[in-house]
């Protein structure tokens, strides 16, 4: 494919655990999308490397794809990563006096509350480097004990001797008065500079110590390894000519580098975030405003939630069980992924995941030295997927090698031949991805029925179907740049910054003036960042939100507010939300505000017409037939395979089937029918 010279671009670059994906979206709707093998040893290299394979596709070089780049979008994983690798700063707290121990005392619940066994995962602060400074502030904001600057003096000291790289600052209520901890700031700044430095009241400046502290202290962790990338990368595409690096934060909007050098910790859920912006582009074809995207990549599988339009959003994330205070997408991940490795145990109980085969060595069919067997690799020996080149030519899928693997490490301690053992890998699979699908929606009071499924990723469309008839969804919609979908939401988002301010006050009719005065000073606060950014009046939006809970409750319900509302009707729709949440109110409950977050958005541009695709005009004859084992009630049929863009829009196929797309592969199951759309996607109408 040749582009115009005139033509100007939107880039997202979206770096998973397998691949790396790249959508690149013309001024004339078009959208090309390239697949290049993840470097996780030098992941800048690897997306300088992944542009250079994308300009070559089109026909142009790097330096003049970037200069005509309107907006470039990043989402990576290496946050994430960081955290979960433990490969992260030295870091060292300080906290108030006789409260140092909060991050490893935690909070008293366990997700599982018949598991008392099982360990906490080690404090990312050892207790050596957590150290106290004589100070106190009590819960309404007013100093008790000023902040004794010879205490914090000691602890840096003691602090820079163990070589701590990075310090977070928390101290008690400071969420309601910050001045210790801008103090201590000050004496940081002057004793060491060099380090990077973390306040919990700027960061998270809610009430909640151990979250606050939690979420100070991962920021600190993280930020010395995310914040150099960055800049390094933006660095690197800017000589090639690019003007300015966007990066996706766990909100699903995104921000410039100089922004999330501030918070770090808004990254952790960068690149799965921005399949938000996808659903909001897909939502229309898909004939349906409720939907649960279903991302299956490499390694795991990311479930997300829209409803009405909206989509689900947590105040709270927990990764490694490690709790985090940033806005973020609601997410499920799983490690049921095309490379998620099956085992069988010494008893035969056979297993799928947590470990995958990442894209060095890959699935055993990758011919990469792979030698565990994986979902991909039973998906090729059941014939649904078709040997040869993948992923644009990056990768080739060895049947032979994917049988050896089958037959080796499941079939043989199961006393199965390798083509019966295949399948078992897949169900299993399919069980953990249903489950994660239920937490969005049934676990969330919301019924699957209503929903549409969206495919994600290269193997989600081998699976959306089973999944989505377990569910009980209504259809599945399969975007035929499944493959790339969170690069490609990436092309179809904007600016999102989320304030917050904890304000304990009784839901009345008297403080709704008070209330209203908060709301509207994160307002300020808001439009002054976007300002920063260039975004006019025009260009912003704003969306204000109450977390309300019941007098006496620990958590609250987030309840969207407009500007000089009925407290009534607020208080009215908390209860419905209640209701729906957890199956009960009460009639004689006092109500609570807790906090009021603000989110304020800019406007990229106006949005272009996505997804443009000229069809073919047949009548969607197959290309080719092959024997596949469809579900245990049909076993082994001979299929047609059609080719994705070969289908005019307005074909109907029955299946099974297999259509071959260029970034994924579509099953359609035996009882099941699909719809090409007018702007060539898929909707699986199932039966």
């Amino acid at each position: 494919m040749v582009v115009a010279a005139t033509a100007s671009f939107r880039i997202g670059v979206d770096i998973g655990g397998t691949f790396t994906d790249v959508s690149i979206v013309d001024s004339g709707g078009n959208v090309h999308a390239s697949k290049s093998l993840s470097l996780p040893s030098d992941p800048a290299k690897g997306v300088i490397n992944a542009l250079h394979q994308a300009a070559g596709q089109l026909g142009t070089t790097l330096p003049s794809l970037l200069s005509r780049t309107c907006l470039f979008v990043h989402g990576s994983t290496i946050a994430t990563n960081t955290l979960l690798e433990r490969t992260g700063a030295v870091v060292g707290l300080l906290g108030s006096h006789g409260f140092r121990d909060t991050i490893e005392i935690r909070r008293g619940w366990r997700d599982n509350p018949w598991d008392h066994r099982t360990p906490w995962p080690d404090p990312v602060v050892p207790r050596h480097r957590r150290l106290s400074v004589i100070e106190r502030i009590d819960v309404e904001g007013n100093p008790v004990v000023p902040l004794d600057a010879a205490s914090v003096r000691k602890a840096l000291d003691r602090m820079l001797g163990f070589g701590v790289e990075s310090i977070a600052v928390c101290l008690l209520h400071s969420y309601r008065n910050p001045e210790h901890e801008h103090r201590c700031r000050d004496i940081i700044a002057e004793y060491a500079p060099h380090v990077f430095l973390t306040l919990s009241s700027e960061l998270a400046p809610i009430a909640g110590e151990y979250e606050r502290a939690s979420t100070a202290v991962i920021n600190a962790y993280v930020a010395p390894r995310v914040v150099p990338y960055l800049e390094g990368l933006e660095l690197k595409l800017r000589e090639l000519g690019l003007r300015k690096l966007l990066v996706v934060q766990s909100n699903g909007g995104v921000a410039s580098v100089p922004q999330i050098a501030r918070r770090a910790v808004a990254m952790l859920l960068s690149g799965p975030a921005a399949a938000a912006g996808a659903l909001a582009h897909y939502q229309y074809e898909a004939e349906n405003r409720h939907l649960i995207s279903l991302e299956v990549g490499g390694t795991s599988c990311d479930v997300m939630m829209m409803r009405g339009g909206e989509i689900g959003m947590t105040g709270l994330l927990e990764i490694d069980r490690l709790r985090v205070a940033v806005p973020s997408v609601e997410i499920t991940t799983v490690s049921a992924g095309g490379g998620s490795i099956a085992t069988v145990d010494e008893g035969g109980l056979l297993s799928v995941g947590p470990r995958g085969a990442g894209s060095h060595p890959g699935p055993a069919c990758y011919e990469r030295g792979g030698v565990q067997p994986t979902v991909t690799d039973a998906q090729l020996l059941l014939g649904r997927l078709r040997p040869g080149p993948h992923g644009c030519g990056t990768i080739a899928l060895n049947r032979w090698l994917a049988e050896e693997a089958i037959r080796k490490h499941v079939a043989e301690p199961l006393r199965l031949q390798p083509v019966d053992a295949a399948a078992r890998p897949i169900r299993l699979a399919e069980q953990t991805m249903l489950h994660a699908v239920e937490n969005v929606s049934i676990e969330k009071g919301l019924d699957p029925r209503r929903f549409t499924l969206v495919s994600g990723g290269g193997a989600g469309a081998l699976h959306a179907a089973s999944i989505a008839r377990l569910a009980g969804c209504q259809n599945v919609f399969v975007p035929r740049l499944a493959g790339i979908l969170c690069a490609f939401g990436m092309c179809n988002t904007d600016i999102r910054y989320d304030l917050q301010r904890s304000v304990p006050i009784a839901l009345e009719q008297q403080h709704g003036t008070v209330l209203t005065q908060v709301g509207d000073a994160l307002i300020e606060e808001a439009t002054a960042l976007l300002d920063a950014e260039g975004f006019g009046p025009e260009r912003r939006r704003f969306i204000t939100q109450w977390n309300i809970r019941y007098v006496g409750q620990q958590s609250a319900i987030p309840v969207a507010v407009e500007r000089g509302e009925p407290i009534n009707a607020i208080a009215k729709r908390f209860e419905a939300e209640h209701q729906r949440l957890f199956g009960h109110t009460q009639p004689d409950g006092r109500h609570q505000v807790v906090s009021i977050k603000v989110s304020g958005f800019g406007a990229l541009d106006v949005q272009l017409s996505f997804d443009h695709v000229n069809r073919a005009a047949g009548l969607g004859k197959p290309d080719d037939h092959r024997e596949i084992w469809v579900d245990p009630d049909h076993d082994w049929r001979e299929v047609p395979v059609f080719t994705g863009p070969s289908l005019a829009p307005r074909v109907l196929i029955d299946g099974p089937a297999i259509v071959e797309e260029t970034t994924t592969t579509i099953l359609v199951g035996a009882r099941d029918r699909l719809r090409v759309t007018t702007a060539g996607n898929y909707i699986i109408e199932l039966q």
